[in-house]
């Protein structure tokens, strides 16, 4: 049945109810109040709904029913909290991925962290080896007379200034005078930013004289921390060759490993007198 078809027999039946209704009612039994007010409802309803029929029939084109502006309102709703819900499992994606990678970020902090206090402590015990074999020597050496030790010269008030004369003095071959100028940068600009280096420059005046107990103190106190500098490898690798001098080879060889993880990038000739340490080390 068509839709057109329906709308009249709705007309009809309300028509004929209508009149029903119309009908004169005996004395007897009014109509109240609320009686007379449905079937005013009622005839509203037949006249819009004629209106409809008659406006379709006259036009020719399809009667449209609108549906109710409370089901429009509940269909926008719908889809509101259809949106709503894809957006909130979307957010709980990202925050699943979030929370793992963050979970990675913290266990290589920890990884790198448990790394860092593992060099640490090898560099400390061999600290502990420098420090045993330094107090023996001392136990053994002679004091010196109070005349036979020259007083420091006064260092410069520009710490640029002093680590140029102690590296001029190096250069010149003046190993003595170079490692009391690069010991006085030490000992008054311990904050510097170029105290690790002068200690890597007076751990080599150490070494030429082959006080290696000394020169590899100096070279643990230039690499500590494992510094991304062009002297940083050579530095390792001197402290390896004077943990063999002093027939420390396990640590030597602990030594010579990090050099090759901390210094992939080390130049050919440090890499190559570093094969050579460890055949004199004996490493595995």
């Amino acid at each position: 049945m068509t839709l057109k078809s329906a709308l009249l027999a709705v007309l009809f039946a309300s028509t004929a109810a209508v009149a029903v209704a119309q009908t004169p009612l005996p004395p007897a039994d009014p109509l109240d109040d609320r009686s007379a007010k449905r079937v005013e409802r009622m005839e509203k309803v037949v006249r819009e709904l004629r209106s409809i029929v008659f406006q379709g029939r006259d036009t020719g084109k399809p009667v449209v029913v609108q549906p109710a502006e409370t089901d429009a309102q509940i269909a926008a709703l719908n889809e509101r909290v259809s949106d709503l819900e894809q957006t909130l499992t979307r957010l709980n994606g990202q925050n699943e991925s979030t929370n793992f990678e963050l979970t990675k970020a913290q266990r290589a902090a920890a990884d790198q962290k448990a790394r860092a206090d593992a060099l640490e402590q090898r560099l400390a015990a061999i600290e502990r080896t420098l420090a045993d074999l330094q107090a023996a020597a001392t136990a053994q050496a002679a004091p010196p007379l109070a005349g036979d030790v020259p007083p420091p010269p006064a260092p410069p008030a520009d710490p640029a200034v002093a680590f140029k004369q102690a590296k001029d003095l190096l250069l010149a071959g003046d190993y003595a005078n170079a490692e009391q100028a690069f010991a006085a940068y030490v000992n008054n600009y311990p904050e510097s930013a170029r105290t690790p280096e002068a200690r890597y420059w007076l751990g080599e005046t150490q070494f030429v004289r082959e006080a290696y107990t000394d020169a590899a103190g100096n070279y643990i106190g230039a690499i500590r921390g494992w510094p991304q500098t062009s002297w940083a490898p050579d530095a390792t690798l001197k402290l390896a060759r004077s943990m063999v001098a002093l027939r420390k080879t396990t640590e030597a060889c602990r030594t010579l490993d990090e050099l090759a993880k901390r210094y992939p990038k080390a130049p050919a000739q440090v890499n190559s007198r570093a094969a050579s340490t460890r055949v004199a080390a004996k490493c595995a």
